[in-house]
């Protein structure tokens, strides 16, 4: 396992990318064709900064991707990246419209800060999936889709059937770049229903 980890690490590094997470990225993508040139995008729990790297280079100079974390960036950002700073439980969210009127893809890496205790880490990684739901509720464009992370716990089969609730399709996705003894797995909810 090990050794695959130095793998992402390193191809992370000769790709230019601040964290090997953007492979998790990449791999939901080109499975699920989610990025696409021209896209609006809004990626909550940017930090460091790696789905942005990898989503500038998906979407062109046409797209816009719109980072929101409590944590400042220390990456460049590309003309078609912006970046808000503020905790997504205290930030007024109505502040993406001044950057695109909807958008296609709400994605979020939000993780919360880990107790060692699995259900109340499992309880506040939910509640960081409700936010970010609530964010593509408001932002997404008809058939939108969004793309959540989520600690395996009492609450994943709750965040499913809410999903499952309010889009068409929902993928359950366990990316191979992701830690072997990492408890994360990602939702995939296609096609915003009620728009």
């Amino acid at each position: 396992m090990k050794q695959v980890q130095d793998h992402y690490f390193k191809k992370a590094k000769k790709e230019g990318y601040v964290a090997r997470s953007a492979f998790k990225l990449e791999e939901i993508d080109v499975k699920h064709k989610l990025i696409k040139q021209g896209d609006k995008i809004i990626d909550l729990g940017c930090y460091p900064g790696s789905w942005m790297q990898y989503i500038s280079k998906k979407i062109g100079a046409n797209g816009i991707v719109l980072g929101v974390d409590r944590t400042p960036l220390k990456i460049q950002l590309a003309d078609n990246m912006r970046f808000v700073h503020g905790d997504i439980n205290e930030l007024d969210l109505s502040i993406t419209a001044s950057f695109a009127p909807s958008f296609d893809l709400v994605c979020s890496d939000m993780a919360p800060n880990t107790t060692g205790n699995k259900s109340v880490d499992a309880a506040r990684s939910f509640q960081l999936c409700q936010m970010a739901l609530l964010v593509a509720q408001d932002n997404l464009k008809k058939k939108g889709a969004t793309l959540v992370k989520i600690f395996q716990g009492e609450t994943f089969d709750q965040l499913l059937k809410q999903m499952r609730d309010e889009y068409d399709k929902v993928k359950i996705i366990k990316p191979k770049s992701s830690r072997n003894e990492s408890r994360e797995i990602f939702l995939l909810g296609l096609n915003l229903k009620n728009k």
